[in-house]
């Protein structure tokens, strides 16, 4: 994404470029040379040149268009912020269930929707600035980067000189080659935080997190919103159960789907798109506003020159070990560049690791990490560790213990009762291999997990933790009575009641 294409230039998005590519910067003279060089500056790039700058590394980071990547500008923030002012819709909506009757339908302002964003999305720059980066005594350039040779890099007519370097370029999204499309036009995570008008009609075109969250928070703005998706449901890779809870609210909501189905064809039909969608037989026509490509992501390196620096890719990414080092021993890679999870969470620790490996010799390996993830959908699907189709073909028997919102005292007089926690241990033990939960905030309770099975805590000792009352974390307690009863063989059960009849 280049800095003329962050729209419009109001006040907001000039205070974000004032933080993340000042107009008018002028890169610094090179030092003689680095300890280390970062190209990319998202969330993995930002968090290794601070890392190694506040052991006194001298570091440098270069960044070809805005720093924070794409999670500041295109990613995590704006949708966060989209999705929170999407769930007050909601909350309106829902008000004469809780007593609460409001008059009228809520009409959202969707340009006051979108100020908003762009106003947080300025403040939280700060956090990437390249004055904050400075301070801290990092280097800052901005340009396209490209390795000369194995331990040089150039931007902008200047000679990084480095005794490591770590690559954090990221990825953006795959654009499918549909007859028409290009030439109709479309959005994607990068372009579509650049709308100031709510599109009457929407196709959203994959049914990932991107595509669903997106989704749910336009046709709650007010769009008519169909989602187009060659897979069979939502969120292919999450838990079935899951994935059919999102699709009921889907429908609820009034999200029109076509699943294992293809956007063959797109047209232009004056100032809409005529799009021709394909599957299980059958051909539809739509007629819409505005295309939203979500059918995933792909790594950015195409520039990077890494055959000068002895790089290799696999696979389409930059292959690294599990110590997340390239194919030249003095190079490393983190994040989305490189690994198959694409979160904004595992860049930034992968970033820590990448520096702790390339400066010190250390040995940690990415694939020991224990990584949760959110879809932030209403309800979110959060979820950690092994699903039970994976733990079976690990051969792993598991025993899978559930508890329903329904049944937990806070969701119910929450109205927010759809939903479960699902747990995973391995069968015979209590030691927890997985889960998944379904729940408004399913992304702030299931660290509780992840720590759990990060510090190998089984879930005896889980269950056994007083959680306040109510709260829907208590979910995660009672699944310990699905746990406890599977214990309760026939034969402790006869004994138990021996010794009770011993009491009395």
């Amino acid at each position: 994404m280049e800095t003329a294409l962050v729209t419009p230039l109001d006040e907001f998005n000039q205070a974000l470029l004032a933080n993340v590519h000042p107009p008018g910067w002028v890169n610094p003279e090179p030092k003689p040379w680095y300890h280390l060089v970062v190209v990319g500056a998202g969330a993995g790039g930002l968090m290794a040149a601070i890392g190694a700058a506040s052991v006194g590394a001298r570091v440098a980071i270069v960044e070809r268009a805005l720093l924070g990547g794409d999670c500041l500008t295109v990613g995590c923030v704006p949708s966060k912020s989209l999705i929170r002012s999407s769930r007050a819709v909601r909350e309106v909506e829902r008000a004469e269930r809780l007593g609460v009757p409001v008059s009228g339908v809520p009409q959202p302002d969707f340009g006051a929707v979108m100020r908003r964003m762009r106003r947080l999305r300025s403040q939280i720059s700060e956090n990437d600035s390249v004055h904050r980066l400075t301070a801290l005594g990092v280097d800052v350039f901005l340009g396209q980067g490209a390795f000369t040779a194995p331990r040089t890099l150039e931007v902008d007519g200047k000679r990084l000189q480095f005794k490591k370097a770590v690559i954090a370029t990221g990825g953006g999204p795959f654009v499918p080659p549909i007859p028409g499309l290009e030439e109709a036009g479309y959005r994607t995570n990068e372009t579509l935080f650049d709308l100031t008008e709510l599109p009457r009609r929407l196709l959203v075109l994959g049914a990932g997190p991107i595509g669903s969250e997106l989704a749910q928070a336009f046709r709650r703005f007010g769009s008519e919103v169909t989602v187009v998706a060659k897979d069979p449901d939502f969120l292919p890779r999450e838990d079935a159960d899951a994935a059919q809870i999102l699709r009921r609210q889907f429908e609820r909501e009034g999200i029109a789907f076509h699943f294992e189905a293809t956007l063959s064809k797109v047209e232009r039909a004056g100032a809409a798109k005529r799009a021709v969608v394909s599957g299980q037989g059958e051909e539809r026509t739509l007629e819409v506003d505005e295309i939203l490509v979500a059918v995933g992501r792909v790594a950015n390196f195409g520039e990077l020159g890494l055959e000068a620096a002895n790089v290799a890719v696999e696979n389409r990414r930059v292959r690294v070990s599990p110590t997340l080092r390239t194919s030249n021993p003095r190079i490393y890679a983190v994040g989305d560049v490189c690994l198959p999870l694409q979160f904004t969470h595992l860049s930034g620790t992968t970033g820590m690791l990448a520096v702790r490996n390339a400066l010190f010799r250390g040995r940690n390996r990415w694939t020991d990490l224990v990584v949760p993830w959110c879809t932030y959908t209403e309800p979110e699907i959060a979820h950690v560790g092994m699903y039970e189709r994976e733990a079976k073909a690990q051969g792993l028997r598991v025993d899978t213990f559930v508890r329903h919102l329904a049944k937990v005292d806070r969701a119910s007089l929450d109205g927010d009762d759809e939903g479960f926690v699902k747990i995973h241990v391995r069968k015979g033990s209590d030691r927890i291999l997985g889960a998944t939960i379904v729940a408004r905030h399913a992304g702030e309770m299931i660290s509780e997990l992840t720590l759990a099975i990060n510090a190998g805590i089984g879930l005896k000792r889980v269950v056994a933790t007083i959680h306040p009352y109510p709260t829907q974390s208590e979910a995660i307690q009672q699944t310990g009575g699905a746990y406890y009863r599977s214990k309760l063989t026939p034969f402790t059960r006869r004994l138990l009641g021996f010794l009770l009849r011993l009491l009395n």
